[in-house]
């Protein structure tokens, strides 16, 4: 191996006509030439900048805050962007908010596939608008968006047009819908995708089995996503809110129910094989509680909570 060199062309200071050639000059010295070429080791130099710029790097303690100068030696209470499900708190208020009836829901018809995501059929039935109005309204009276609020809906056609409905009814700007491309997509229903709407039933019934199974699949696009498959995008999703919000108010728009109900089960502890127990009626909003579930909406046998969701079987 041959030793990697660097040359650098040492110019701290202009030429001066006065001073004499060395052949000692030191490539940092003062005296040093413009047009003097000389050798540099990298890891030398590597190491010098390393030492000169220490103490810049590493902050002392103030009278009111302590600074950290390794990250690993964060307190938990400072560490943020490491997501788990349920959470330990949550730095953010959050309200969920599925979206009103689609049109492709107004007949009956299941539509899971993301290529047809923003299409026009994908967006609010008349019935679909009326009831997004309503849940702006709800918005509007839990006042939700009093101090400002961060609106993410799926970029799913039904669920943008209910955020801009949302930011109108609360006197929110354009600004504020943050639009997710991916995480907050309709749950795909594989074979499922065309068939009547109230087959889904039969999908749910294998979720209540294990959150790890799949409707069939089907070779259109459509993907074929487990309880469990949900759960990894919503709690990727909470990790990006929780990293890049503090305090704030965030409201989440789904296209469908799935999605809110995995998550809601997720961040309260509930086992996921009995998400469906969460199900959101087309328009209804709910503010996030982390520590109960809706007592309406309790399973049968009472209050099961997951601690280690999804292992949970």
């Amino acid at each position: 191996m041959l030793a990697t060199t660097t040359y650098v062309a040492s110019n701290s200071n202009p030429p001066n006509p006065t001073h004499k050639n060395s052949s000692s000059v030191s490539p940092f010295s003062s005296n040093s030439k413009p047009s003097h070429v000389l050798p540099i080791n990298r890891r030398g130099l590597l190491t010098s900048l390393s030492i000169t710029l220490t103490p810049f790097l590493t902050s002392p303690q103030t009278k009111n805050h302590t600074h950290y100068a390794d990250p690993v030696s964060l307190p938990v209470s400072e560490a943020r962007g490491l997501f788990q499900m349920p959470p330990v708190r949550l730095t953010n208020r959050y309200y969920l908010v599925r979206a009103g009836e689609s049109e492709y829901e107004s007949l009956g018809i299941i539509n899971t596939n993301p290529v047809a995501k923003t299409s026009v059929d994908n967006g609010l039935s008349e019935k679909g608008k009326k009831q997004t109005v309503r849940a702006a309204l709800d918005l509007k009276s839990m006042g939700a968006c009093e101090s400002n609020c961060w609106i993410w809906p799926s970029i799913t056609q039904r669920a943008y047009q209910a955020a801009e409905i949302i930011a109108a009814v609360n006197g929110i700007t354009r600004s504020h819908i943050v639009p997710e491309y991916s995480f907050l997509d309709a749950r795909g229903l594989g074979a499922y995708e065309g068939k009547k709407l109230d087959t889904v039933s039969e999908v749910y019934a294998s979720d209540s089995l294990s959150p790890n199974i799949k409707p069939p699949p089907i070779d259109d696009g459509t993907p074929n996503e487990s309880v469990q498959d949900v759960f990894v995008r919503v709690t990727q999703l909470m990790s990006i809110l929780e990293t890049q919000y503090s305090e704030d108010t965030v409201i989440i728009v789904s296209p469908d129910s799935d999605n809110l109900t995995v998550l809601q089960a997720g961040l309260v502890g509930l086992e996921l094989r009995r998400q469906a127990d969460l199900a959101f009626r087309p328009g209804e909003v709910r503010f996030v509680d982390a520590n109960s579930i809706p007592t309406y909406k309790q399973p049968a046998s009472a209050v099961y909570k997951c601690l280690n969701p999804p292992n949970c079987n």
